[in-house]
């Protein structure tokens, strides 16, 4: 048990209450503190519930992209290692 610990928390409802009665978000401890309104925490919120929570493309590719350029140079220094 964690004792001595207070987060806040957003509950949303489901939109759909088939599946899920309601959706919590723990908030970071800076967001109240930054003057950030509940009307805008409670929008990004449902827009997350929305999107589903999922990245974007570009950002995927992006990484993947980084990904195949750290192998390539790691296969490019083993190669080199190997030869001389």
């Amino acid at each position: 048990m964690v004792k001595g610990i207070s987060r806040q928390v957003i509950l949303v409802p489901s939109p759909d209450k088939a599946l899920f009665d309601q959706a919590i978000f723990i908030l970071k401890d800076n967001a109240v503190s930054e003057g950030v309104s509940d009307e805008a925490l409670i929008k990004e919120a449902r827009q997350v519930m929305r999107s589903g929570g999922r990245k974007k493309r570009g950002a995927v590719l992006y990484g993947l992209f980084w990904a195949a350029c750290g192998a390539l140079l790691t296969g490019m220094a083993w190669v080199l290692s190997a030869v001389l």
